[in-house]
């Protein structure tokens, strides 16, 4: 059975609200929640950036569902405190926390006054932080000298069992290359056609039979013209493609990128819609392309509609 999932936008609400909501989406029947992992938002419209990792173990502990986090691990955050605290949060909340993992914006590491590197150095970077990180869940003393650099680390809490790691992937070629060493994919929602080359990537890439996740980013609401409305004003700085999102430096960067995004332009990225059955549809084609679990982002401020009308519409339905 299908995974369906909160996703919890934590450059768009405060960290107080969205743990009022990640108790909701429990209430109405959602299986599990995910959240964003931001020292930026991208817009000043959106303006928040809680801490995840604060936030994180007040949710695992106020609900009972699995839960992860999309990290970039190597630069603002050096990864063998990533593996202290994912082994803490999995020690505490046996098989309920994931991590995933990516190669990060330089909206969010440019806070540490290193250079941003390109892709291929980043990706590199990644490879040798999810290897300490296994090392250190395994109970072994780490030195680490390359893209990372770690001395005579060892982890002394660990949980049995080392939380998953899921590769992030926005294209094809990340996506293969992740499959080798990912214990699973976390992509965005695109349109059916880029969706089915990414989840082909992946699967020839060796991922074949591993799990596959799906961040859906949706703009629900009363009218479509509000739901429109809502999704440009909201998400209008974020539909560009991997290589600008990961190298625009501040929200008024992305803000100036987006100068001529026009409200059109907003479909196909964001599901927009006022209809229940519109949103059930395009989920149901998703699940149709092999998700295991999909994760859902109302880019929308009222997620008390959100959480509630698709408890009752959508869930039951796709189940």
């Amino acid at each position: 059975m299908v995974t369906i999932g909160y996703h919890s936008s934590h450059e768009q609400h405060p960290p107080s609200a969205l743990l009022g909501w990640v108790q909701r989406a429990e209430r109405v029947g959602f299986d599990a929640a995910m959240c964003s992992d931001h020292f930026h938002p991208w817009n000043e419209r959106q303006g928040n950036s809680g801490f995840a990792w604060s936030w994180l173990g007040a949710a695992l502990q106020a609900t009972d569902l699995p839960m992860g986090v999309v990290n970039a691990p190597g630069q603002r955050y050096h990864p063998a405190i990533i593996a202290q605290a994912a082994a803490t949060l999995a020690e505490m909340n046996p098989e309920r926390f994931w991590l995933a993992v990516g190669s990060g914006q330089d909206l969010n590491e440019h806070i540490t006054g290193d250079a941003w590197p390109r892709k291929a150095d980043r990706n590199q970077r990644l490879l040798e932080s999810v290897e300490v990180m296994r090392a250190l869940w395994a109970g072994e003393t780490v030195t680490h000298r390359g893209a990372v650099v770690v001395e005579d680390a060892h982890l002394y809490t660990r949980p049995a069992r080392p939380p998953r790691v899921l590769g992030a992937a926005l294209t094809p070629t990340t996506a293969a290359w992740v499959a080798g060493w990912a214990d699973g994919l976390i992509t965005i929602a695109k349109p059916l056609e880029e969706l089915r080359e990414i989840v082909a990537a992946f699967r020839e890439g060796g991922g074949d039979g591993k799990p596959m996740a799906l961040q859906v980013q949706l703009s629900y609401a009363p009218t479509d013209d509000e739901a429109l409305a809502a999704a440009h004003e909201q998400w209008g700085t974020n539909i560009f493609d991997s290589p600008v999102l990961a190298s625009l430096r501040m929200p008024a960067d992305f803000e100036a990128a987006a100068e001529f995004v026009e409200p059109d332009d907003l479909p196909g990225p964001v599901l927009v819609s006022s209809d229940v059955a519109v949103h059930r549809e395009a989920l149901a084609d998703y699940i149709e392309l092999g998700f295991d679990e999909l994760y859902l982002h109302d880019v929308h401020h009222d997620q008390d509609r959100f959480l509630d009308d698709f408890g009752e519409h959508v869930l039951p339905e796709l189940r």
